[in-house]
């Protein structure tokens, strides 16, 4: 059985066509998988702050109540990845970027001495690595542009704590009329399948 992480973070809820995606990836996998379904918009996280870090760089036995309630965000989440076999990213592109949302929760994954370090050669990541799945729902058309902005960020970030396996779904000109965006949703909905093929094995 594979332990599945989606992560949504469309402020759309069940109407976006990034949780429209992930339900439908979700759903060539079939029932024989354990989910875990994070929504940031509907539990958005605050912006990071330096009480938080200072939580983070606090040993565990000497933290106070509300460091350690900090530090929970940040730990259940890494904790969640770690556990996974499988994540799957809904990422609308919201004025050229990823969601605020999820950059708040980008912020707690990235942990200096858990998931990853620094050497004399340069960062390494700590995370096993594993199969992420970037649902890429955009307006507009953007993809292989100066103006996606999204798909360097994201694959530098994922990179950077030890994720390669990066796999990139878009889903473009979705504000572009309706035959476009037919289009587009069933074209991602095709490469979702033969993804999950490939997760499943």
């Amino acid at each position: 059985m594979k332990n599945v992480l989606v992560i949504n973070s469309s402020i759309s809820g069940d109407n976006g066509h990034s949780n429209k995606l992930s339900k439908a990836f979700l759903a060539e996998l079939g029932g024989n998988i354990k989910l875990t379904e994070i929504d940031l918009s509907a539990e958005p996280l605050p912006h990071l702050e330096m009480a938080e870090l200072a939580a983070w760089m606090t040993p565990a036995a000497e933290r106070t109540a509300e460091q350690q309630q900090l530090a929970d965000f940040s730990d259940k989440l890494i904790e969640q990845v770690r556990s996974a076999d499988v994540i799957v990213f809904g990422v609308p592109m919201y004025n050229f970027g990823i969601p605020s949302q999820l950059k708040s929760m980008l912020d707690r994954l990235a942990r200096a001495g858990i998931t990853f370090k620094y050497t004399e050669t340069g960062p390494v990541g700590l995370l096993a690595d594993k199969p992420v799945i970037v649902l890429a729902t955009r307006g507009g058309i953007y993809q292989g542009t100066t103006a996606d902005s999204q798909t360097p960020f994201l694959t530098s970030f994922f990179n950077f704590i030890g994720l390669t396996q990066l796999h990139f779904v878009y889903a473009e000109g979705l504000n572009m009329g309706e035959e476009a965006a037919q289009q587009a949703l069933t074209a991602a909905r095709q490469q979702l399948g033969h993804l999950s093929d490939k997760v499943a094995a």
